[in-house]
């Protein structure tokens, strides 16, 4: 995606993963899609290197087979060809259908929107549910979900709910229409908010598409999920802050300290940010600190270590989780960050929002 100012779709902000090669990001669509819709958020914001170890780790259940996956992008095998018949393409299994896959699902989430009455020349910012959360400030980091529509009819030209993709908006910078950047302001995680945005706060006089005409107003209701402070490399975690780990069988947690904010449940979405150590040294093999927090679904099929450790924490907190390699990384470690095989790895996490 590009620039608000540039950009030839209907969303009202910029691209979020820049510097994500296309490679890694067809490896991220094809092996995390795997896992489900509610898995897709995770990919918005996941650091590279710290990305491919937990996609690694994730997947390394999957035996050999995993050396045969393709990614998106990769044109299938002749065995591996989608038909319409029903019929086996390599003798001994049936080939998937166009009938078994079905419609998109549809995210109950998905709101209606009121249009206004009447259109306004200023910024309207309605609260139609209040959160509960930290307030959004210039340089915060909004995670939203969104449906827009034309002020004048209602008629929709873009949605993240169907998408399953909530996306990180960071305030200030210049990266959402104008109307984003003041009406965001001061939202609250967990509040439901309608922005009614006049032309001159919107896209002005550029006719976007077929939908949004010349200097077109655009009402927006917005769910806001989680609010991110700007990282401060001063409360990085250096240390583990617990004692060096050999050969533990099951995740154990000790919390370094309380949060007081929203309390994360199995099922939902961790935004967070973390050091891993190695468990027996203690030495510091990955941070996510310097890049954007991480979004990681406490459900089946993400990093085990973190959906066993991470439940139970609050917003606020940090929480250092030990994981044995049956819950990492597996028997052959990571050596690409310097994980040895058959090594415990100690994850110092700070959860910074849930939803």
């Amino acid at each position: 995606m590009l620039t608000a100012s540039h950009q030839p779709c209907y969303a009202p902000f910029a691209q979020s993963n820049a510097g994500t090669s296309s490679a890694v990001a067809s490896e991220l669509d094809g092996r995390w899609g795997q896992m489900g819709t509610s898995v897709v958020a995770m990919r918005r914001t996941l650091p590279l290197v710290m990305t491919a170890t937990l996609i690694f780790a994730a997947c390394s259940d999957s035996d050999d087979s995993s050396s045969n996956d393709t990614t998106a992008g990769t044109e299938p095998t002749s065995s591996e060809a989608v038909t319409t018949d029903g019929t086996e393409t390599d003798g001994t299994a049936p080939a998937t259908t166009f009938e078994d896959v079905g419609p998109p699902p549809t995210n109950p989430d998905k709101p209606a929107v009121d249009i206004p009455t009447d259109i306004s020349d200023e910024l309207i910012v309605t609260e139609l549910s209040p959160g509960s959360g930290p307030t959004a400030q210039q340089g915060d980091t909004v995670i939203v979900d969104y449906i827009g529509v034309r002020s004048s009819d209602g008629v929709e030209f873009d949605n993240s709910y169907d998408r399953f993709e909530p996306f990180p908006v960071v305030l200030g910078t210049g990266g959402v229409i104008q109307g984003w950047d003041e009406g965001l302001v001061e939202a609250q995680a967990g509040a439901r908010l309608q922005l009614d945005i006049p032309s001159d706060l919107a896209y002005g006089e550029t006719a976007r598409g077929d939908i949004i005409g010349e200097n077109e107003a655009l009402t927006f209701v917005i769910d806001v999920r989680a609010v991110v402070p700007p990282a401060d490399p001063a409360d990085e975690p250096t240390e583990a802050g617990v004692p060096a780990s050999e050969g533990a069988t099951e995740v154990t947690t000790v919390d370094l300290i309380e949060g007081d904010g929203a309390e994360l449940e199995e099922g939902q979405t961790a935004v967070l940010r973390m050091v891993m150590f190695r468990g027996d040294s203690l030495v510091a093999l990955e941070s996510t600190w310097a890049g954007d927090a991480i979004q990681i679904p406490m459900v089946e099929g993400a990093f085990p270590g973190l959906v066993a450790g991470m439940p139970g924490m609050q917003v606020g907190g940090r929480r250092a989780i030990i994981v044995p390699p049956d819950q990492g990384f597996g028997p052959d470690g990571q050596p690409s960050v310097g994980l040895p095989a058959d090594t415990d790895v100690i994850m110092v996490v700070d959860l910074l929002g849930v939803y």
